[in-house]
């Protein structure tokens, strides 16, 4: 599981993954739309960056440390620049020949995003079609969804917001936004 932040402030997903670390996740995925994301992944160990859409950003996200790279979408060049430097590459896909696109690219996971849109048998049926391709839904999935993805074939989810109570983690409350947390590890 990894939990997908997407704050509005660098404060918010600093003590955001604060948070996490205290719950039990030893991963973060910090996306791009994250106002000073580039430097929180400076300052994070075990972070990966996601919604990366161009190389630059790429190169610039595995410059300041990211442990892997997630894109929504086909980045033409990710995977390998991904990998020349030794990380690993998550490329989005939803419909089949999105999903064989980002696996010849070279994604060692194909991101199925957005998730929600298709539900579990979505998921199942892109498993029946590509049962040696990994996949990791995210997008929409919940407490209460996302180990239907799983039973449908997901070798790993992606949490985004849902993860984490807003109100408590924006009031400072760390025991809240801990609680919330481990509910997804039980």
């Amino acid at each position: 599981m990894i939990p997908v932040l997407r704050l509005a402030s660098a404060e918010l997903t600093e003590r955001a993954i604060e948070c996490l670390r205290e719950a039990g996740f030893g991963i973060v995925e910090i996306t791009m739309t994250t106002p000073g994301a580039i430097e929180l992944l400076k300052k994070t160990q075990n972070a990966g960056a996601g919604t990366v859409l161009d190389l630059d950003t790429a190169m610039r996200c595995i410059d300041a440390g990211a442990t892997f790279l997630v894109s929504p979408c086909l980045v033409p060049g990710m995977a390998k620049l991904a990998h020349d430097a030794g990380r690993l590459a998550l490329i989005g896909g939803f419909t089949p020949g999105e999903i064989l696109a980002a696996h010849r690219e070279g994604a060692d996971i194909v991101k199925v995003f957005p998730a929600a849109t298709g539900g579990p048998a979505h998921l199942r049926a892109m498993r029946a079609v590509f049962p040696d391709i990994a996949l990791c839904p995210t997008g929409g999935l919940t407490l209460e969804n996302f180990r239907d993805y799983l039973s449908a074939g997901a070798e790993l989810v992606g949490i985004g917001n849902d993860m984490l109570d807003a109100k408590a983690l924006a009031a400072g409350d760390r025991e809240r936004v801990v609680r919330q947390a481990r509910r997804f590890l039980r």
